[in-house]
């Protein structure tokens, strides 16, 4: 039986919507295949457990104490180092209420692992924390985390927006950001929370200003704080409240520590990269100037800001006092590979430059040998190849007057660079030593170079450094 005109119409017209829809959506689906998910900024985080009773900081039912960002005599040995010798002792530095330009640090200390101690509580606070990115992007999310918490964390408000100075955003920038199109969340123990994306015009090399709300007590729950210390940055806490969003915040508090962000994302081109920068204090900056950006991995960023051609994210992972082989500040380098690395979002080359705090920890012992951080390192090429990376090795600055400086950790480190610059493991090599010693005594700094511990760079020194990276090894 023959349809009749009507219906022949009435599926033609159908016939038509349908195609017309795809005609609509094409461009929108084609450009969402030119681009992806990014992190244009990163850190690595550590587990802050609760602080003990008086004399060890607060605790559960013990007396409070007023928050403050105690400071490490400069020298001082890094978390889990056997005693310094009585000639490397140095009196205690007092503690100051805010976090100062170029904190002083010991090996493998200062800025990150254990050389800040952030703020006992954030309790019904808002956090106002700042980060600079690297690259742009069309949208923004923000990544919380609770890693190492063992109980879950409210988060009753948060935004993102342009930082204008100190605890002054950008009002007209601000961005209220929803979970699941909820204002409110829960960060379960042990996860992680991704914001819904919002849309940003963000240029590289902003500075960001994230607010997150804290309704409960973190110093009364005895589940650990997930957060990074030292991050040679000043940011706010609130007085009591929500005040997330308001164009100046009324700062109680000025830690120079971030909690609970782990990351921010953008949407990027698709043949955006993104390189992790996994080290320990030298990596992460300890001894240059706070608020400055002028770590090693910052130098980086701005240099590939200004090269045209595709974008590349710097992304952050040092934790000062980190080791190749063993836990302390932070767990191992083995150990956090997978998390600080492997999981960024984006992530195309890697460089690492670790192995100083294992070599100055064991001072004149023979273990860690060369050989076993040589096997280490190996371990974590074959890790980056199986994902596809591409991973490059950075030998370790000289360390002759720090601390925990000995001619066995010596022969070490000459070992240790001797094989990451000859051997070919390593996709390519960055000779950060050649780039700081001093050629008329090369187990020491240039002394322009020298921060004054002997161990970590002043900014000069970090930004010799960012400017010895072959921008090649990035395309």
């Amino acid at each position: 039986m023959r349809l009749s005109a009507s219906p022949r119409r009435a599926r033609l017209a159908r016939l038509l919507t349908v195609l017309l829809a795809f005609a609509i959506a094409s461009p929108a689906v084609a450009q969402s295949r030119n681009e992806k998910w990014v992190a244009t900024w990163a850190t690595a985080l550590v587990s802050r457990p609760l602080p003990g009773p008086r004399g060890g900081g607060p605790g559960p039912g013990g007396p409070p104490v007023a928050p403050a960002i105690v400071l490490p005599p400069s020298g001082a040995p890094a978390a889990g180092a056997p005693p310094a010798p009585p000639a490397a002792s140095a009196p205690a530095t007092p503690p100051v209420a805010a976090a100062p330009a170029g904190p002083p640090a010991g090996p493998g200390g200062g800025g990150g692992g254990r050389g800040f101690a952030p703020p006992a509580t954030v309790n019904n606070q808002t956090l106002r924390q700042v980060v600079r990115t690297s690259i742009g992007g069309s949208k923004v999310r923000v990544v919380l985390s609770n890693a190492f918490g063992t109980a879950p964390v409210q988060v009753g408000g948060a935004s993102v927006a342009l930082r204008a100075t100190d605890a002054s955003i950008q009002p007209a920038t601000a961005k209220t950001l929803l979970f699941g199109g909820a204002p409110t969340a829960t960060i379960l123990a042990g996860a992680t929370l991704v914001s819904d994306a919002v849309d940003m015009a963000l240029a590289p090399l902003s500075e960001l200003a994230i607010d997150v709300f804290v309704p409960g007590d973190l110093g009364v729950s005895p589940s650990p704080v997930t957060t990074h210390n030292g991050a040679s940055q000043t940011n706010y806490v609130s007085e009591p409240g929500n005040h997330v969003g308001v164009a100046t915040m009324a700062a109680a508090l000025r830690p120079g520590a971030w909690f609970l962000i782990g990351r921010v994302e953008v949407i990027a081109p698709a043949n955006t990269l993104a390189v992790v920068a996994f080290g320990d204090s030298i990596t992460d900056g300890a001894r240059s100037t706070s608020d400055m950006n002028a770590r090693w991995p910052d130098v980086l960023a701005q240099r590939l800001a200004a090269r045209k051609g595709a974008g590349v994210a710097v992304l952050n992972a040092g934790i000062s006092g980190n080791r190749v082989l063993g836990d302390g500040a932070g767990v191992s380098a083995l150990a956090r590979f997978d998390k600080d690395v492997l999981m960024q979002t984006g992530v195309t080359h890697v460089v690492v430059m670790e192995g100083i705090n294992d070599i100055g920890i064991a001072r004149s012992n023979p273990s860690p040998s060369a050989a076993d951080l040589i096997a280490g390192h190996k371990q974590l090429i074959e890790r980056a190849h199986a994902r596809g990376l591409k991973i490059y090795g950075a030998t370790l600055t000289p360390y002759e007057g720090a601390a925990y400086f000995s001619p066995e950790g010596e022969a070490k480190r000459q070992a240790l660079n001797e094989w990451i610059r000859t051997s070919g493991a390593y996709d390519g090599v960055i000779d950060f030593d050649k780039a700081t010693r001093d050629p008329a005594a090369p187990t020491k700094f240039l002394p322009a170079y020298d921060s004054g511990d002997h161990l970590h760079p002043g900014d000069a020194g970090y930004k010799a450094m960012g400017d010895a990276v072959d921008l090649a090894l990035f395309k």
